[in-house]
């Protein structure tokens, strides 16, 4: 029923422009906000679960986080656009959904070629002719143009097998972030286990690779580069970038993409050992002191008050972080969801979302309508009171009243979930439809193991009555299967999921 649309979708289907409604931000909000600053600092596999604002049981000391949560708005229907953290970014920084695209399933590698198609409008280029200064600093992991000796493309690959020779790292480096709206750029190519291993400025290598290091996997590295360095020196160089704006006229968005808490767990000194549950929390109070960093810079500089902070994950938790180990200790990174990152279940990517914006986001409250990281493009449109392109944020919906608290009905129609393998999900209200007789990821029941073989072809299941996704109502509601998949057959058919303008 459904494998037709799906098959359109992972061949390739061709973009279809179609003109996005981004409906404008009440006039007292646009005036009295003037061009807010965006700060948007998207944490590295951080688990629902590890902030207490979202899980009172959570053993994690995490005051920032307490504090956005007291002086902003927590969202507790959050959602990544994928389990896993390459198709997330395509999603944030395009208001599409990264399965619309070349990538049907996992991620990129450090080598790999860009993700994000020429010309596509993305939040930077929006805001920049918006007027805003733009600057990313942290993971990029959307792939870049490296220049080669033999002229040839590495492909999607994780590694170029470790040559150094086959790479010019002295060249510049092609449709990177500099390259995608943004003015400035510093930063890691992927995630902190991915080589190389060397910073990135702008589009330059900092540094050329003369030895081989390993951060779980190998590759080339500069000799003064040290993977427990990058969460410090990115949060040094977003801090220098905010000092920079003082007393400036003109608004800015930062793009902070933290390389933490993914693996490899290096927390530095200050912090190893300090959460008495291991190395992932030990990285998390790290996480959360950096966000501490960000906000004292904004009130140093005098920004606080005039600038919307957001702080997300891109997808749920990995097991990585030793889920047997933490329990021991009383604590889970993704409760109370099932699952983690990589999975179709809500712990791939239910994530903590927090958003601050003084006098705007009223103080010390919550919202439990769903919201997606696609997004931020149609919102920061509605925050500016303009529209998007018509080939633009296919898959982004103006969240702004729900920032306000003045939503008097969800915003979305729905969302489309997708985990590590392709597999897809969608939810609508309490309903959510799985389209894999497994957990897409990591998890058991395991892609193609004996006990996904012998579970129904599709996955029901109601989550306000069962959160925890245990009984599986497929055979019992077969309009809302049928409803659903008809759904999401048109968002594929139609290339969109949010309305066409009347």
């Amino acid at each position: 029923m459904w494998g037709k649309a799906l098959t359109n979708v992972l061949g390739g289907a061709s973009f279809l422009a179609a003109w996005l409604a981004c409906p404008g931000a009440p006039a007292e909000v646009a005036k009295g906000a003037n061009r807010p600053n965006i700060v948007y600092i998207l944490a590295d596999d951080l688990g629902f679960g590890d902030v207490r604002a979202f899980n009172l049981e959570s053993k994690i000391a995490v005051p920032h986080l307490d504090r956005l949560a007291a002086e902003g708005r927590i969202f507790t229907d959050a959602h990544s656009g994928s389990a896993v953290c390459t198709p997330t970014r395509y999603g944030i920084l395009t208001g599409r959904y990264a399965w619309r695209s070349r990538l049907k399933q996992g991620v990129l590698g450090g080598y790999s070629p860009p993700l994000v198609e020429p010309g596509r409008v993305t939040v930077p280029s929006f805001l920049k002719q918006q007027g805003y200064r733009t600057a990313c600093i942290g993971k990029w992991h959307l792939g870049l143009d490296w220049s080669t000796r033999s002229r040839q493309h590495f492909g999607d690959a994780i590694q170029p097998g470790g040559n150094i020779g086959e790479v010019d790292y002295t060249a510049p480096i092609g449709n990177g972030p500099t390259s995608r709206g943004f003015d400035e750029f510093f930063g890691i190519s992927a995630s902190l286990d991915m080589p190389p291993f060397l910073f990135i400025r702008n589009d330059r290598c900092v540094g050329t690779p003369t030895t081989v290091k390993t951060y779980l996997r190998a590759g080339p590295a500069t000799t003064d580069f040290e993977a427990v360095d990058v969460l410090p020196s990115l949060v040094r160089e977003a801090s220098a970038f905010l000092d920079r704006q003082r007393g400036g006229t003109t608004p800015f968005f930062l793009y902070l993409a933290l390389s933490a808490p993914h693996t490899p767990l290096l927390p530095s000194s200050l912090y190893a050992g300090k959460s008495g549950l291991g190395p992932y929390a030990d990285f998390v109070l790290q996480v959360d002191s950096a966000i501490g960093t960000i906000l004292d810079a904004l009130a140093r500089n005098g920004q606080d008050g005039k600038t919307l902070v957001i702080v997300t994950s891109d997808n749920g938790c990995s097991p990585m972080a030793d889920f047997k180990a933490l329990a021991t200790r009383g604590h889970d990174p993704n409760r109370p969801w099932r699952g983690a990152k990589a999975d179709i279940f809500e712990g791939g990517h239910r994530i903590p979302f927090l958003a601050r914006w003084p006098g705007q986001i009223p103080a010390g409250t919550r919202c439990g309508d769903t919201i997606c990281l696609t997004d931020l493009l149609a919102t920061c449109a509605g925050i500016l009171g303009t529209q998007l392109p018509s080939n633009a944020g296919e898959d982004s919906v103006n969240l702004l009243p729900d920032l306000l608290g003045t939503a008097r009905e969800p915003l979305r129609e729905a969302t489309v979930h997708h985990s590590i393998n392709g597999s897809f999900a969608i939810r609508q209200g309490p309903w959510k439809l799985a389209l894999c007789r497994d957990s897409g990821g990591w998890s058991d029941p395991k892609p193609g193991s004996s006990e996904a073989k012998k579970l129904p072809e599709v996955q029901l299941y109601n989550l306000n009555d069962d959160p925890a996704e245990q009984r599986n109502m497929q055979a019992e509601k077969p309009e809302i299967v049928g409803r659903l998949t008809r759904l999401l057959e048109r968002y594929v058919d139609e290339g969109r999921s949010v309305p066409k303008p009347l």
